[in-house]
């Protein structure tokens, strides 16, 4: 009798150990993100994960899978679609050319500034958010890169001196104002940018402080003229499967996490451009303020672009305009 109650009490035992075991491991999601660790948005993401951890009490972890390592850019947003992975961060303007609400924050000269950025976010999130509802996902939170700048191998005083130009272009956008530009666009991944220089295939390109110094842009190019075409944003979308899978708490705790990394990305942001652009100077590239006649040109090929834009985004697009243009302007 004795044995049976220990042998009893030892499967009791066991299985105790077995469950408590269970909730320590607890959860752990992989998250494929697009840029190297020392970029701020990994920097801001690698945060994310430690407070979701810590708020989580441990339930959840991420493991983040920086620069590509586990899909390459193009791939993240159809992997946590298809649930290959619970989690991931991409550009959001890549995937415009499946919806343009989705490359809103790429128009050209539309929001130029931190200021117009937030109030552009305030008025495409809820479109964003509806959009990628039917594809069963969830967007988190929101970073943008600096203000987009024009990186050239001689001085571009005039549009005219950008014709015929290899312009790199990462998403549908930017390849429709390089041809509105006369110019050649050509696709080119971050990685890839100082061979795509050092070769040839590119010979300008519109992109931030941030990836500008990463890249040691001075390596390649002579001239930074600061036009601020635009502040694209990353964003962080998780599976809204995977998300319901968790409990109640632990959803919380993404979601208070979520939003921290969104205010701390945006200061992040801010504090970059600052630090970069004073990266690029030190190391020797012509800072280079544009001329009246280039901002002249390239704004008005960014009004006509918005009036297209704003077409084919359909109601949608007529509506984020219309009240994007509310909050700037009244």
């Amino acid at each position: 009798m004795n044995v049976s109650k220990n042998i009893v009490a030892g499967i009791a035992g066991l299985s105790s150990t077995l469950i408590l075991s269970g909730a320590a491991l607890g959860v752990t999601w992989d998250m494929p993100t697009p840029y190297p660790d020392k970029t701020f948005h990994t920097e801001n993401i690698i945060e994310f994960a430690k407070d979701v951890e810590k708020k989580s009490g441990g339930e959840l972890k991420i493991k983040v899978h920086s620069a590509g390592s586990l899909f390459k850019h193009a791939e993240i947003k159809n992997a946590v679609r298809g649930g290959q992975v619970p989690i991931g961060e991409f550009i959001l303007s890549r995937i415009s050319n499946e919806n343009p609400i989705f490359g809103a924050d790429s128009q050209p000269f539309f929001a130029t500034n931190y200021d117009e950025a937030g109030k552009l976010w305030q008025v495409q999130k809820p479109i964003v958010v509806r959009l990628l509802d039917k594809e069963g996902m969830i967007p988190l939170f929101s970073v943008p890169w600096p203000p987009q700048n024009l990186y050239t191998k001689k001085e571009i005083k005039t549009v005219d001196d950008l014709k015929a130009l290899k312009f790199r272009a990462y998403n549908a956008t930017q390849e429709k104002l390089a041809k509105e530009l006369g110019a050649a666009p050509v696709a080119v991944e971050v990685p890839d940018i100082p061979q795509a220089f050092a070769t040839g295939r590119v010979e300008a390109m519109l992109t931030s402080p941030s990836t500008g110094a990463n890249s040691k842009s001075w390596d390649f190019v002579n001239y930074y003229s600061d036009i601020q075409a635009w502040l694209p944003k990353n964003v962080v979308v998780v599976s809204k499967r995977a998300f319901r899978k968790l409990d109640k708490k632990t959803q919380q705790a993404v979601l208070d996490a979520a939003a921290e990394a969104e205010k701390r990305g945006w200061e992040m942001s801010r504090a970059e451009t600052a630090a970069k652009t004073q990266i690029l100077e030190e190391n020797g590239m012509n800072m280079v303020h544009p001329s009246a006649e280039l901002m002249t040109g390239l704004k008005n090929i960014g009004d006509n672009m918005i009036i297209d834009w704003q077409k084919s985004a359909g109601p949608d697009g007529k509506t984020l305009v219309e009240e994007y243009r509310k909050l700037t302007f009244e």
